[in-house]
C-alpha cells in the first residue's frame, strides 16, 4: 500500500462567496459629480474667471463710480465789454466754487466747446445780456447752461418766489456699487452656466470622451445632473466672495438673508445650466458652440440691466425684457439684497428662472447626442 492510499485525502471547504455590493440609485451621480469636482485642479484659469474676474471689474466699476464732490463745470467767457462783469458776477456768487469761467477770444472759446474742454460758452451781449452756447446732447453742457444761468440771474438780483432746502443722501442701498454688484453676480451666473456647461461638454464630445461614457452603465440624466450641480456648488462659493468684496471694501448693506441670496443663486445656476445644456446638445465644435453661446448671452448682456437699468429702453420692449432669465434674476437679487424682500413677493420672477431652466433641460436630456 503506497502512502497516499494510506493518508485520506483532507476535505477542503468551499469557499464562502462575498455578499454581492450593489450600488445605489444615485452612486453613478455621486461618482460622476466628484470627477466633475476633482476635474477643476487641471484648469486652475477657472479659478480666475470665477472669483478673480468679477472682483477686479466690481472695484474697477465701483472706483469710477464712487461717490465724489460735485463735479465743477468749465465754460468760457468770451472777451466783449461784458466780459470782465460776468467774470465777476459768478466768482462773488455762494455757488462759484462749482464754476471755473475764464475769458477767452471768440474763437478759441467756440473751439474748446467743440473739443469739449469747455461745457459752455457765454457770449455777453452790448445790452447787458448773455448768450449762452451749448450742446444738448452732452449732460454736462445741460447742466451747467441751468446752473450759471441760475447763478448769472441770482446775481442780476432775481429771488426766488419759494423758499427750498436740500437734502443729499448718499447712503448704501442708494449707489451704484449697490446696483452693481448684485447685477455683476447675476452676469457671472450666467457665464458660470453658459461657458462653464456648454464649452465644456462641447469640449469633451470633440475630444471623444463622451463616446467613452457611452460604453459605461450610466444614465444619462445623471452625467447632465451632475454638470449641472458641481456649477451649482461652485456658484455657493462664488456668491460669497463676491458679496463679502462688496461689505468690505464698498460697505454694501445686505438686507436680506444669505440662505434667500444663495437659493436664487441655485435658481440662476440651473436656468443657465439648462440653457448651456441645451446650446451644447448637438454642437460639435468649440467654434459653433462659441458662436452659439454668444448669440444667446449678447441679448441679456445689453437688456437684462448688469450694468445700468433696463427701464432705459422703451416701454414697449420692457415686458419681453422681464421675461429674459438674467433680467428676472438680476432683479430677484436686487430685491433680495438691498430691499430685503422675500421669496413670495418674487414669484413671477421665480416662474421665469423655473421655466426657462426645466424646459432647457427637458429639451437637452432628449436631444443630447453624445457623438
Amino acid at each position: 500500500m503506497t502512502v497516499a492510499q494510506q493518508i485520506p485525502p483532507s476535505k477542503t471547504e468551499a469557499p464562502v462567496p462575498a455578499p454581492r455590493r450593489e450600488n445605489g440609485r444615485w452612486a453613478g451621480f455621486n461618482h460622476l459629480l466628484m470627477a466633475r469636482l476633482l476635474e477643476l485642479k487641471r484648469e486652475p484659469e477657472v479659478v480666475f474667471w470665477v472669483f478673480g474676474f468679477p472682483i477686479l471689474l466690481a472695484l474697477g466699476l465701483g472706483i469710477a463710480f464712487r461717490n465724489k464732490p460735485a463735479d465743477v463745470t468749465s465754460i468760457a467767457i468770451v472777451q466783449s465789454a461784458g466780459a470782465d462783469n460776468a467774470l465777476a458776477m459768478i466768482q462773488h456768487s455762494p455757488r462759484s466754487a462749482a464754476i471755473h469761467a475764464q475769458i477767452l477770444d471768440r474763437d478759441a472759446a467756440l473751439l474748446g466747446l467743440r473739443l469739449g474742454k469747455f461745457d459752455m460758452v457765454v457770449v455777453p451781449d452790448a445790452k447787458g445780456g448773455f448768450e449762452y452756447r451749448y450742446d444738448p446732447a452732452r449732460p454736462e453742457s445741460v447742466l451747467s447752461h441751468a446752473e450759471v444761468d441760475d447763478v448769472l440771474q441770482a446775481a442780476a438780483g432775481r429771488r426766488d418766489a419759494i423758499a427750498t432746502t436740500t437734502v443729499t443722501s448718499s447712503e448704501p442701498g442708494s449707489r451704484y456699487i449697490d446696483f452693481l454688484v448684485p447685477g455683476l453676480l447675476g452676469m457671472n451666473l450666467m457665464n458660470s452656466g453658459m461657458w462653464g456647461v456648454g464649452f465644456s461638454l462641447v469640449d469633451m464630445r470633440q475630444r471623444k470622451l463622451l463616446k467613452r461614457f457611452v460604453g459605461t452603465p450610466m444614465r444619462r440624466g445623471d452625467f447632465l445632473l451632475a454638470v449641472m450641480t458641481s456649477r451649482i456648488l461652485l456658484m455657493v462659493v462664488e456668491v460669497g466672495f463676491l458679496l463679502a468684496f462688496g461689505v468690505i471694501f464698498f460697505h454694501m448693506r445686505v438686507l436680506g438673508s444669505f440662505a434667500m441670496i444663495a437659493l436664487w443663486g441655485a435658481l440662476g445656476s440651473l436656468s443657465f445650466g439648462g440653457l448651456g445644456l441645451l446650446t451644447a446638445s448637438r454642437a460639435q465644435k468649440l467654434e459653433s458652440i462659441s458662436g452659439l453661446i454668444n448669440l444667446i448671452m449678447m441679448p441679456m448682456w445689453i437688456f437684462s440691466g448688469v450694468f445700468f437699468s433696463y427701464e432705459r429702453f422703451p416701454a414697449v420692449v420692457q415686458p419681453f425684457i422681464k421675461l429674459l432669465p438674467l433680467t428676472a434674476l438680476n432683479d430677484a437679487l436686487r430685491a433680495t439684497i438691498n430691499e430685503g424682500a422675500s421669496l413670495a413677493s418674487q414669484s413671477g420672477r421665480l416662474a421665469v428662472l423655473l421655466l426657462w431652466g426645466g424646459i432647457s433641460f427637458i429639451l437637452a436630456l432628449r436631444w443630447f447626442r453624445w457623438t
